[in-house]
């Protein structure tokens, strides 16, 4: 038995989600708190390798105990429904457990996924705004309803089977790089503009520099032709810039089975 928690968090105080040497993580954070939860040491395992200042709506994660010698079948006496309520108060405010599922020893938060959903965030306003410091890129440049347009077809030619190469940041060691993304838009909601994409799976900074790409796209600094060159020929240079990664979030994770969240 395994518990499955989703969660929320800002990222801008993490160095990511996985636990390193140098700097505190978010997975670092829940395995403490779970572990002091349970009164033993506990795993924590993620669905994804969030980069440092890189959001979460939807991050799903494992529950299991870190020593084999606790029972695999009853180790969790607190009921899913509230696992919220039990294990928030020893969270800092940033991150939350928002539901918890009961799932089998089989199932693993990031093998049995079969789709992510990314949305990139930008603050097009020629103003900043304090509140959504680190929580979302600022443009202060305004793009136009044609602009968002031709961002909007731009994003629709990530959809399908390509080789992302293009796409992704030096010094990954991925040797696969062919990704099928599933649905990709771009809207504007008030003063933010939203890129939102679904595919099963994401190279290193794929969504950073597709975010980037579009901006590129609306501000003239790059063509259409330029974004189907990097697509085609997986040439870096052709695509856009690396956008920061405080308008990054990961939104929603679909797996290969039900899942039965619960939360009172």
């Amino acid at each position: 038995m395994k518990i499955l928690v989703k969660i929320r968090y800002n990222g801008a105080g993490y160095c990511g989600f996985q636990t390193q040497p140098n700097g505190i993580t978010v997975q670092a954070v829940l395995t403490e708190a779970f572990s002091r939860l349970f009164g033993f040491p506990c795993h924590v395992t993620g669905c994804s390798r969030t980069d440092s200042g890189v959001h979460a709506l939807g991050f799903c994660a494992t529950v299991v105990p870190a020593d084999e010698s606790v029972s695999r079948t009853d180790w969790c006496r607190i009921p899913p429904e509230k696992m919220h309520r039990a294990v928030n108060v020893l969270l800092p405010v940033d991150i939350a457990v928002v539901a918890a599922a009961i799932v089998t020893d089989d199932f693993h938060p990031r093998y049995s996924v079969i789709s992510k959903a990314y949305e990139y965030r930008i603050h097009n306003a020629p103003y900043r705004d304090p509140f959504l410091m680190n929580r979302a890129h600022h443009e202060p440049r305004r793009i136009d309803a044609a602009a968002l347009s031709e961002m909007n077809a731009v994003a629709q030619m990530f959809v399908g089977e390509h080789d992302f190469a293009g796409f992704m940041s030096a010094g990954s060691s991925v040797e696969d790089t062919v990704r099928t993304v599933y649905a990709a838009n771009v809207r504007r909601d008030g003063e933010q503009i939203i890129y939102h994409v679904e595919a099963n799976g994401f190279l290193y900074n794929m969504v950073r520099i597709m975010a980037g790409s579009l901006m590129d796209v609306a501000y003239g600094r790059k063509t259409s032709e330029d974004i189907r060159v990097a697509l085609d020929e997986c040439r870096r240079t052709s695509a856009g810039f690396t956008a920061p990664p405080d308008g990054l979030y990961l939104s929603d994770v679909k797996y290969d089975r039900e899942i039965h969240w619960m939360c009172l």
